[in-house]
């Protein structure tokens, strides 16, 4: 893609260069996560709910949260700012779409998605930027459509910076993060938070929303 600002490009070329140990990384962390499936199963009840439709997973990576949401008989299509991480996710699922994009200027018309699922995604976007990508969300997502955002929360503390494996990202206050969604025109249905368990650093959050 041309024309990416500084930090959209810095993160492509990270996970471009780590895809392969990334990919096998997180390709079975859902198997250990009960209660993260069951975030991703409430997503596909509200939007089988609000009528259904086209999905879009954004910042799929390898496209295995992609396939779990094809799995609960969503229709749904990937898309990343990696090249190498649409790659594997063609070669691991070729029944499943999946393009390069950016998550701040998505090439979709207005209106035009059911439900979107951002999985741990916009974690690397600087916070001055956030508002931005949110707003795009809530520019394709149909009126009622559903909004899945999953994040590192921040345990009630500032948007703080952490050495992800592969390239900087934030820590969000749940609060801080559903008032942002609210102005860019989202409400919220629900929250989860989890304690990190073993091997994990970090409390995550869960953000049910609807345009």
């Amino acid at each position: 893609m041309t024309g990416l600002a500084p930090h959209l490009r810095a993160t492509a070329e990270a996970y471009d260069a780590a895809a392969v140990l990334y990919a096998d990384f997180v390709r079975n962390a859902l198997d250990d996560l009960p209660l993260d499936r069951s975030v991703l199963t409430a997503f596909a009840e509200l939007v089988r709910a609000a009528g259904g439709g086209p999905v879009a997973e954004l910042g799929c990576g390898p496209g295995q949260v992609t396939a779990y949401l094809r799995d609960l008989h969503l229709d749904v299509s990937g898309v990343d700012l990696s090249p190498a991480l649409i790659g594997l996710a063609r070669q691991a699922y070729p029944d499943l779409r999946f393009e390069i994009g950016s998550m701040d200027r998505l090439d979709l018309p207005d209106a035009t998605l059911a439900g979107i699922v951002s999985w741990y995604s916009v974690i690397h976007a600087p916070p001055r930027e956030l508002p931005k990508y949110l707003a795009e969300f809530c520019r394709v997502l149909q009126p009622g459509g559903i909004f899945l955002l999953a994040f590192f929360e921040s345990e009630g503390g500032p948007v703080t910076a952490f050495d992800h494996r592969v390239v900087t990202a934030y820590r969000w206050p749940v609060d801080g993060l559903a008032a942002l969604a609210r102005r860019a025109g989202f409400t919220e249905l629900g929250r989860m938070l989890r304690e990190p368990q073993e091997g994990e650093r970090f409390r995550r959050g869960h953000l049910w929303m609807h345009a």
